[in-house]
């Protein structure tokens, strides 16, 4: 199995940052729901039944892979390969290769959409980085056929958006699940959040406009931060039973600018 805990610090400064990280996942909500494998969440019903759950225990899951040393992060991958074998199993089909492409894409491209929204745009250099990071996980986690550059990615990413995605009747219950989880005002700031970060082809299924006025607002994060407010935002986002998760979050961030002497680069607006 090749290297999949080798990673740079592009990676490493978005994937330390809570906030990024939920920007990521809220993101990649929307395109999942609407991606044609998404039956596949529903055969094993964890995700439709506590999405917020799920959401936080991949969350911890893919940390473990961007943070841990070599030998822990093989464990990883290799757990990971098992559940995804012992599903098929149970199914009696086997997952989609596109489908795990499609996954690993959307880590790569929210990932980048989440620090472009907050910060800035990654650079040339970063970008490469960024999604070297990816295909080495990928690697690791035996996907197939994965384009060797950002430049080759954003092709065939773009050939994924435009064959894998539809609106289903999964896609209308998995959103039923999101308001039923977060509440309607913070479902609507999902919505919103959604509409900002996802690409054309994803906002014009769900039907999301962007609007210009909340991605002014999401440009104060670096004031909030530096008054220590983040964590009272993330709050807010976040329904109440799964703010202990929210700590875990900062806790993590924390002990990981702490450990192995790693210090996010600073990003300047």
């Amino acid at each position: 199995m090749n290297n999949c805990a080798e990673h740079n610090d592009t990676v490493r400064r978005i994937w330390s940052n809570p906030d990024l990280v939920l920007l990521v996942f809220a993101g990649s909500a929307a395109e999942f729901a609407l991606n044609r494998a998404v039956d596949w969440l529903f055969f094993t019903g964890n995700i439709p039944s506590d999405p917020i759950g799920r959401f936080f225990s991949t969350v911890a899951f893919a940390q473990q892979i961007v943070f841990a040393d070599d030998q822990s992060a093989r464990r990883a991958c290799a757990q990971i390969n098992s559940i995804h074998g012992s599903v098929e199993k149970d199914r009696g089909l086997t997952i989609p290769e596109w489908a795990y492409r499609d996954v690993l894409y959307m880590l790569v491209y929210y990932s980048e959409r989440a620090h472009e929204l907050v910060f800035r745009p990654l650079s040339h250099p970063e970008r490469e980085q960024l999604y070297e990071s990816f295909y080495r996980l990928g690697e690791g986690l035996n996907i197939p056929r994965l384009p060797r550059s950002y430049s080759e990615w954003k092709v065939d990413r773009k050939r994924h958006l435009e064959r894998d995605l539809a609106y289903s009747e999964y896609t209308a219950l998995l959103y039923r699940q999101y308001r039923r989880h977060l509440g309607s005002w913070r479902y609507f700031i999902l919505l919103q959040l959604q509409a900002l970060l996802a690409p054309e082809e994803v906002r014009r299924l769900l039907g999301l406009t962007p609007h210009t006025a909340l991605a002014r607002l999401i440009r104060v994060y670096s004031v909030i931060d530096s008054l220590s407010m983040a964590s009272l935002v993330r709050r807010v986002l976040v329904p109440l039973s799964y703010w202990p998760e929210i700590e875990k979050l900062d806790r993590y961030a924390i002990a990981l600018t702490n450990a192995r002497n790693f210090r996010p680069k600073t990003v300047s607006l």
